[in-house]
């Protein structure tokens, strides 16, 4: 009790200042009616423990009075018999308590962690652009464990000391009030200070924390493959060391502080405890002397006395450790109050199988707000940027006819990927309606969109697991001859057979075993395996070599044969075969046709086109102009130099 008094003084004395949002109370009792039975006999067990703590002193005292004063050894044997049998229940009774306690705090744990894991994954993207990874870890970690103790530690805490109180109080008063009254006026002498040293363990314990989340995300960031690589090319191990150790330095002398104030409160608890003790033995033991108290009496109030300070000292700062549990509940409901942008609407239909057309008509659209889409307390920092952005699609209409590639080119920041975003609906519209296969995305269910529309970004991202298990990620039904299928299609499976382990081989964190190539075509394997009536492409060929773009060209050649695509292009030369070219311009279609009409019309993509492939003196091309891959004609510029004038 003494070390559950230290820690509920060291927690921070505003949270029992703060003012909870209306209905929290009443949400935390709701998922206590899941667990009423538990929580009833986890109850009933800690009464029991505190009447047991009572029990004990009284029935030494009749040893003493009764049986050994008196030389009544039958009385001695008989309660000291009794003693053992409860001493019995009691370890038996804790055994229980800790069963109900664990199976109501895991309980709670494991639903509050499923539904607040399952309720951020369904939300938008740009939530994910904005929170910061630690602090959504976090709420499912320190808050949602902090969020149980409201049915386990605190509860179980308020209840056994405000019992165990109330019967030891009553019990000391009984046997002697003038010692019962001279032990209490200790407790001040205590609680004062107590307060002082709580203060100092506040401010420590939120600036270890501070200090360790700072070195937690210092780890983080440089153990991932991409720091730790960052690191090795700029040669700064001796100034990394350096700067861990001085954080490190700062945790640990925190941490000394810390141990010692601990150590102060813990002491000055005991040392109250111990003159208060011999407070009750020397009045006590006077009054034996004369006979007005028997010594059974005052080994009785000696032992409960023991039992007083604990529970006193604990109750005196409980609405901080019950204001601490709710507001770890009322963090957790923050995050489950967040509503999906983007989620099924009441009565949404399948979209239709196979490939589909893809519409966009009069698209109007700008990023959702902060407010929005994310929670202050998430991204770690104060942000100005709360309200919604400047409109990306200004009336866009396109259409993709069944089994029609469509490329998207222009400059960067026309709009090109916010299209394929709502194509994919990872957002919807601000107006204006995107339809596949003449179905409103708006009124289509998530699963069948996600079924139908597949995307291969410009950077392919792999879990840190198999490549059989990132491929199965697509299709968990999908057999390995289908997988092998896949590889084959997308110009892998020589690699992947070559490997260690075959499908079996871990790819490493982001897949950063495998080159961008290798991922990229892992990635079109997974696609392939999906087999989605729509594809998109997000520069799937953007920053690889010229021997890795051949391979994942091949690729997509399989990828893209017999469904509906939208692709944007990296070179312009991969879109002369498009059955369609649809260039953007600060979020509209400025031109629209086929790669010879739109060089004949020597508009923004004739700018484009020659801006890429003509910076050679004489090397300007026209409609009739050859068009060879990089590097396999003299008009052509080297790749390094294709990158003056960005186009994706």
């Amino acid at each position: 009790m003494g070390w559950a008094a230290v820690r509920s003084y060291s927690r921070d004395s505003s949270v029992g200042e703060r003012r909870l949002k209306p209905g929290t109370r009443r949400r935390v009792l709701g998922y206590a009616r899941n667990y009423r039975r538990l929580i009833a006999g986890f109850l009933t067990l800690v009464v029991l423990d505190a009447v047991f703590v009572v029990v004990t002193p009284l029935l030494l005292k009749q040893i003493v009075d009764a049986g050994v004063t008196v030389g009544n050894r039958s009385v001695v044997v008989r309660l000291s018999l009794l003693i053992a049998a409860l001493a019995v229940v009691d370890a038996l009774a804790g055994l229980a308590q800790r069963w109900y306690s664990s199976r109501i705090g895991e309980g709670l744990i494991f639903d509050l962690r499923t539904q607040v894991f399952g309720h951020v994954l369904r939300q938008p993207i740009a939530f994910f652009t904005r929170a910061q990874t630690g602090a959504l870890v976090s709420r499912l970690n320190s808050d949602v464990i902090g969020a149980q103790q409201a049915f386990t530690s605190t509860l179980s805490g308020v209840v056994s000391n405000l019992v165990s109180l109330l019967l030891v109080g009553a019990a000391m008063l009984y046997l002697s009030w003038p010692i019962t009254v001279a032990a209490l006026l200790l407790v001040p002498v205590f609680l004062l200070p107590a307060r002082r040293v709580g203060a100092r363990l506040q401010g420590l314990t939120r600036q270890a924390m501070q200090l360790n989340a700072e070195m937690a995300s210092r780890m983080t960031e440089r153990f991932n493959v991409a720091g730790a690589l960052l690191v090795k090319l700029f040669g700064r191990p001796e100034v990394e060391d350096a700067e861990f150790s001085a954080r490190a330095g700062q945790v640990r002398d925190v941490g000394v502080k810390i141990a010692m104030s601990n150590r102060v409160f813990f002491t000055a608890l005991t040392l109250v405890a111990s003159l208060a003790t011999a407070v009750v033995y020397g009045v006590g033991g006077w009054l034996a002397i004369d006979g007005t108290l028997s010594v059974g009496t005052l080994l009785a109030l000696a032992a409960l006395l023991g039992r007083l300070y604990g529970p006193l000292t604990a109750l005196s700062n409980v609405r901080i450790d019950v204001m601490t549990a709710l507001v770890s509940f009322e963090r957790v409901f923050e995050v489950l109050d967040l509503v999906p942008l983007v989620r099924d609407r009441p009565g949404a239909v399948d979209l239709p199988k196979g490939p589909v057309a893809v519409q966009l008509e009069e698209v109007r659209f700008r990023y959702p707000s902060a407010d929005d889409v994310s929670l202050a307390s998430l991204e770690q920092v104060s942000v100005a940027d709360r309200g919604a952005g400047e409109e990306v699609l200004h009336g866009l209409s396109l259409r993709a006819e069944p089994g029609q590639l469509v490329a998207l080119v222009g400059p960067s920041g026309a709009g090109k990927t916010t299209i394929t975003s709502l194509v994919s609906r990872l957002y919807d519209p601000t107006s204006g309606v995107v339809r596949l296969g003449g179905v409103d995305l708006r009124e289509a269910s998530l699963a069948s969109v996600h079924d139908t529309v597949g995307v291969v970004t410009q950077e392919a991202h792999l879990f840190h697991d198999t490549v059989r298990a990132n491929l199965a990620y697509a299709r968990p039904g999908a057999t390995e001859a289908e997988m092998v299928a896949a590889l084959r299609a997308a110009q892998i499976w020589e690699l992947v057979s070559g490997l260690p382990e075959g499908l079996d081989t871990v790819v490493g964190d982001r897949g950063h075993r495998l080159s961008g190539g290798e991922k990229q075509r892992i990635a079109l394997a997974r696609l392939l395996l999906k087999a989605p009536g729509v594809v998109v492409l997000d520069e799937a060929t953007a920053h690889l070599d010229s021997e890795s773009e051949l391979a994942v060209q091949r690729a997509l050649d399989t990828a893209l044969a017999g469904r509906t695509a939208l692709v944007i292009a990296h070179r312009l030369s991969t879109v002369r075969s498009a059955d369609s070219i649809a260039v953007i311009e600060s979020g509209r279609v400025v031109e629209q046709g086929r790669h010879e009409e739109l060089l004949a019309r020597g508009g923004l993509y004739a700018d484009l086109y020659n801006t890429q492939f003509a910076d050679q003196p004489g090397g300007r091309l026209t409609a009739d102009a050859p068009d060879l891959p990089p590097g396999q004609s003299e008009r052509v510029v080297p790749p390094s130099t294709t990158s003056a004038v960005p186009v994706t």
